[in-house]
């Protein structure tokens, strides 16, 4: 898959939608949710921050509320659309403090990692964890 490849899919096997232009997210920071071999940390959950999952997140040694501009990088704030890797998705999904997931804006290859039904039941649409 290249980063500006048209047919990145998500985990309905539609159209991947973009998940936040401001912030600007992506691995490729084009907005959406997509990946390819060089992404070792395969970025493709696109996840709604809480205050309870960026202390979680901090905590494990990636501060994802402190802007870091030399990697155009503007810190997060609760409310914020992101583009998560796949396993700190599933270690905070593990510790109770995953975040709402958009799945129109998740990619598919996430469902290599974690199922949709697990993905489902925190659908931003009315999440559990909001």
């Amino acid at each position: 898959m290249t980063p500006h490849d048209p047919i990145a899919k998500n985990v309905f096997g539609e159209p991947l939608v973009a998940c936040s232009f401001e912030p600007l997210t992506g691995y490729f920071r084009d907005g959406c949710c997509k990946t390819d071999e060089s992404d070792i940390g395969t970025h493709v959950v696109c996840a709604v921050m809480t205050a309870q999952f960026l202390a979680f997140s901090a905590s494990r040694g990636n501060d994802l509320g402190t802007p870091r501009p030399e990697s155009r990088f503007p810190g997060l704030r609760a409310g914020d659309q992101w583009c998560l890797c796949a396993n700190r998705w599933r270690e905070a999904h593990a510790a109770g403090v995953a975040p709402a997931v958009v799945l129109e804006s998740t990619n598919r290859s996430v469902l290599n990692l974690v199922p949709l039904a697990i993905l489902s039941q925190f659908d931003s649409r009315g999440a559990a964890s909001l």
